[in-house]
């Protein structure tokens, strides 16, 4: 198999959107996807940008895989790359596609000195978690995930 990783441009914003989804459907959630194709690409085409965006296309330039990531900041590391979802398309996942879209984002954060790479995998996701373990990565359990809704913010009135 065929492919070249590279930045996203405009015009690939709609296939990752679909990648979005489809990765929405793979972990039973398609229903949670609130972010429309518009302003994901006005969030990823803004100056500065929301998010960095690379994509694997295959020779006919169809986009089949992704990396979405940004910086954050932690008051006990300093910057942190948060990789938010990495995608690839079904037939192409077990092709070392994700192992090389995951490097992009690694290249990334050597490049701005960032003192971690941070993400969360699904705990039923065996074959993400296979990959992650192979490559040295430490998988945390005792730090749980908080979430707040739009609509749990705009409710929010103080204690």
């Amino acid at each position: 198999m065929s492919f070249t990783i590279r930045k996203a441009l405009p015009q690939d914003f709609e296939a990752a959107h679909q990648l979005i989804r489809e990765l929405a459907e793979y972990e039973n959630a398609a229903e949670e996807v609130e972010l429309t194709l518009e302003d994901f690409t006005q969030d990823g085409t803004a100056n500065p940008p929301a998010f960095h965006l690379h994509v694997a296309v295959n020779q006919n330039e169809q986009v089949i895989g992704m990396a979405l990531y940004y910086v954050i900041y932690s008051t006990w590391k300093g910057q942190i790359v948060y990789l938010d979802d990495l995608v690839v398309t079904k037939d192409y996942r077990r092709s070392g596609l994700g192992t090389q879209l995951l490097s992009e984002v690694i290249k990334f954060a050597r490049e701005r000195r960032a003192r971690q790479l941070r993400w969360h995998v699904l705990d039923w996701n065996e074959p993400a978690i296979n990959l992650y373990k192979k490559i040295g990565v430490k998988i945390e359990s005792e730090w749980d995930t908080c979430k707040m809704t739009l609509a749990q913010m705009d409710n929010y009135e103080g204690l």
